[in-house]
């Protein structure tokens, strides 16, 4: 009953914690004007929030299912989802977060309706570690849902 539980608290953590990671680059895209991109990375912000719940209890939810049924550490596809998520985790800190601090700042100095041209070269790195995670993210959940190996 317990495993249930925990399986119900780790697919639901994966659609309300994962799910709107999702979003963050359609939201940013759509921004036509200075207002509307400081709106969405605020909005940004606020899913985020959302994400990062998400993803602690995915992977609490993980590892205690894990401790309830040892097999699954001998589960390629488990030991390799754990990695991969991990790399992914990873990411956030040491790879976005010090990309996204100057955009930050540059929209918050930036004047006039006009997105700054510069913002538009350091979104590039952005948004390629974003493409990377979406990706990470896509083959974890093919792999829990698979589970080829």
């Amino acid at each position: 009953m317990l495993f249930k539980l925990l399986l119900l608290i780790h697919v639901a953590s994966a659609i309300f914690g994962l799910g709107p990671g999702f979003a963050f680059i359609p939201i940013k895209q759509s921004a036509k004007t200075l207002e509307q991109l400081r709106f969405a990375y605020a909005a940004n912000g606020l899913l985020h929030r959302f994400v990062m719940i998400g993803g602690f209890l995915l992977l609490l939810t993980g590892l205690l299912m894990g401790s309830f049924n040892h097999a699954l550490f001998h589960q390629g596809w488990y030991v390799t989802s754990l990695i991969i998520y991990l790399a992914a985790l990873a990411l956030g800190p040491f790879y976005l977060s010090p990309k996204v601090k100057p955009i930050h700042a540059l929209l918050k100095d930036a004047k006039g309706p006009e997105i700054p041209e510069e913002y538009y070269e350091q979104h590039k790195a952005v948004l390629r570690g974003e493409w990377v995670l979406n990706g990470l993210f896509t083959l974890i959940i093919i792999l829990m849902l698979t589970k080829p190996f």
